[in-house]
């Protein structure tokens, strides 16, 4: 079998559900085609402004794959990493790397007539627990925010992350936020609090310590993930579980987190760490450690999901998926056969491949837009 195309495409998502929500994001979905008629799926992560330049590192990247086995992923990776990148690879050429290198895992899962899962030892359960996120955006006071979390949790959640600081990072707005919530959706909801990287860890350390009395599942990127070691003291001084990962790229990156104990649980994202693999890798590092996976998906509700389920399947030390609720429309409208969350899960997928099909006439329906110039530092 050889490699004889790879297409991308870029998409924007609309939220109908909520004028509010204003998404400034765009997709970028990646294709990739055999002389055998099998066809893969994948997904990029992206960031506003930086789509086409991601977009263009998966068109530089198909020279190296034309006429080549799909089923030589490591190969590929490896390629990408030592010669495209000569080691100095940045996160735009890793998302192109992970949308391709996903689709490949598909074509291979095709090939063999299985789901991907089976391919790295069969799958440890058969529902996948995900968390509801992107619902805030626009919210304007504690009431709004908590009438938007019942309103996820109707939708079948019984995990929901958000942001509750307004006014840049003050507590007390923030406390009552988070009081709001989790009064509305009742003590049996798990509660994720996004920090979002302020550059403050004496906030960081007295947030948590405000928020403690409503039972948090998490308290997630309490600062950059630049320093370990000022994460690690954060994590030794507050009672709530730390998340941290989505803004490292490589095996190298959390092998730091991991000797330096600077977090107890990992989100990774699989559209740019690397895709399946360096995802399934970067767990295995972490079990050993006793710290847990629970990947990053700011992404659509379509391949970068799939791709996340699959590995999300087979590690041992996976605790919780992200699914983001304003990207379902898009996913649900490009999707032959979309996931449904019932009851805080998506089963899992029993068809060949990533276990989802790509209808391409929808997609062209989403088509590129360019995002507002964005004002601050």
């Amino acid at each position: 079998m050889k490699i004889t195309g790879i297409k991308s495409f870029l998409a924007h998502p609309t939220y109908s559900k909520d004028p509010d929500i204003v998404i400034k994001k765009n997709m970028l979905l990646v294709k990739v085609e055999t002389d055998e008629g099998i066809i893969g799926w994948g997904e990029a992560n992206t960031m506003a402004d930086r789509e086409l330049c991601i977009n263009q590192h998966v068109a530089s990247l198909s020279r190296y794959l034309l006429g080549k086995n799909p089923f030589h992923i490591k190969k590929f990776t490896e390629m990408v990493w030592h010669i495209f990148a000569e080691r100095r690879g940045a996160v735009d050429l890793f998302c192109a790397m992970s949308g391709i290198e996903q689709a490949l895992w598909d074509i291979v899962g095709k090939s063999l007539d299985t789901p991907v899962y089976n391919l790295f030892g069969g799958p440890l359960r058969d529902k996948i627990w995900v968390y509801g996120t992107g619902w805030t955006r626009g919210y304007k006071t504690p009431e709004d925010l908590a009438q938007r979390a019942v309103e996820v949790v109707k939708l079948g959640f019984t995990a929901i992350k958000f942001y509750p600081f307004m006014n840049e990072y003050e507590m007390k707005p923030a406390v009552e936020n988070v009081r709001a919530v989790r009064e509305a959706v009742g003590p049996d909801i798990e509660l994720l609090i996004d920090v979002h990287r302020r550059p403050d860890p004496l906030k960081a350390i007295r947030g948590a310590k405000m928020m403690e009395e409503f039972d948090l599942f998490w308290w997630e990127e309490p600062i950059p993930s630049e320093n370990l070691d000022v994460m690690a003291e954060i994590r030794n001084s507050i009672n709530l579980p730390v998340v941290t990962g989505e803004c490292l790229y490589t095996k190298f990156d959390f092998r730091e987190v991991l000797e330096k104990r600077a977090a107890d649980i990992l989100n990774p994202e699989i559209s740019s760490c690397g895709g399946i693999l360096q995802l399934r890798e970067i767990s295995t590092m972490a079990e050993p450690y006793h710290v847990l996976i629970a990947p990053h998906n700011y992404n659509s509700s379509s391949m970068s999901l799939a791709a996340s389920l699959q590995v999300c399947a087979v590690i041992p030390n996976f605790l919780i998926l992200e699914y983001g609720v304003h990207f379902s429309e898009l996913g649900d409208a490009i999707a032959m056969n979309p996931f449904k969350v019932e009851n805080g899960y998506i089963r899992l997928p029993t068809t060949p491949g990533l276990g989802l099909e790509i209808n391409e006439e929808a997609l062209g329906n989403y088509s590129f837009k360019e995002l507002p110039v964005r004002e601050g530092y």
